[in-house]
């Protein structure tokens, strides 16, 4: 192996490893916010009046841990994205990739200032944002990471996404995939989340009729047990979460008969999406009747986390290996002088 394609095999490696990284830091960002200890530490960009990088360990207790061990992780993913933009820049041919690289700069720039406004302006619809804008900066990572693999990058692996007719229904199914995800942050971050405590029944009923009345004696019986009073806005919240859960379900299910002549590649994305979904319904059930366990709740984040990493994943290569994709390539090559 030539010392280009040595150096290209490391900037993936790499990539690699910053989309594991972005991972836990995204795991370590759900832990806080089921933990409820997103305010241990109320100023930003300092912690308790010291540099971040210089606080105590002796302070390291109760919630102020994971708060600041979750600020700690930010700091250095933030610092690996600018490494691989500049890792992309020495040895990345394609201007393609190293505007992604570029783009996730300032995606992970915006994102830690939305982390700090949270703090310092208390409001929970930036935590909302601050989650969801996440997410999409895992899946830049993540296509960069596909992009920088020797497969991809050599066209070794264009015969395993052969599937026409299905990017419409990717793209469609990752679409639903992220406005659930948001359903879902609002709810965490709303304190939506335990709106109901039954499932998969809602106040016994299939779809809850709750008046004003009754709505009354349910928030009696919160305060009484030293929880939150609820709404009936977050009561349709999270039945709307819930409704999106089964049509997803069903979708997948047409999506997996849809690819079953497909190539392998997509035959077998196909297949891991609708388990991975699955695994998320039954975590989201878990969640309800654990009354919200943190760790249970941070397992639900993650898998729908990676469900739509695996559907921005299948977007791009059904998007690039695409025999419409294709011609077009060939149609610009025809167009450049020789």
């Amino acid at each position: 192996m030539n010392h280009y394609g040595t150096a290209r095999t490391l900037v993936f490696a790499y990539a690699v490893l910053t989309v594991v990284a972005a991972f836990v830091l995204l795991l370590s960002g759900g832990l806080v916010t089921s933990k409820g200890v997103g305010m241990t530490v109320p100023d930003w960009p300092n912690s308790y009046g010291y540099n971040m990088f210089l606080f105590p360990l002796s302070r390291w207790v109760g919630g102020i841990f994971y708060e600041h061990v979750h600020r700690l992780i930010a700091s250095g993913v933030g610092l690996m994205t600018v490494f691989l933009a500049i890792a992309l820049w020495m040895a990345e041919p394609r201007k393609w990739v190293r505007v992604l690289g570029y783009i996730a700069v300032v995606t992970v720039i915006v994102q830690g200032v939305l982390g700090g406004l949270r703090v310092t302006m208390i409001l929970d619809e930036i935590g909302i944002f601050h989650g969801m804008l996440a997410q999409a900066y895992i899946s830049l990572l993540v296509v960069i990471a596909v992009a920088t693999s020797k497969a991809f990058a050599t066209g070794g692996a264009r015969w395993r996404w052969h599937a026409p007719g299905l990017m419409r229904w990717a793209v469609a199914l990752t679409v639903l995939v992220y406005l659930q995800l948001a359903l879902g942050a609002t709810m965490r971050h709303e304190h939506a989340g335990l709106s109901i405590h039954d499932f998969p029944l809602a106040y016994g009923q299939v779809w809850p009729m709750v008046n004003a009345e009754q709505l009354a004696v349910i928030n009696a019986q919160r305060i009484a047990s030293g929880e939150v009073p609820t709404t009936l806005g977050q009561i349709h919240l999270q039945m709307l979460h819930r409704t999106m859960a089964v049509v997803l379900a069903a979708l997948f299910l047409v999506y997996v008969w849809k690819a079953r002549r497909a190539a392998m590649g997509v035959r077998l994305a196909s297949r891991w999406w609708f388990a991975l979904l699955i695994v998320q319904i039954a975590l989201g059930a878990w969640t309800v009747w654990s009354n919200k366990a943190a760790d249970v709740t941070t397992a639900h984040v993650a898998v729908g986390a990676l469900i739509l990493f695996l559907g921005v994943t299948q977007c791009f290569l059904l998007g690039v290996f695409s025999p419409r994709a294709a011609q077009l390539k060939r149609e610009t090559a025809q167009l450049v002088p020789a």
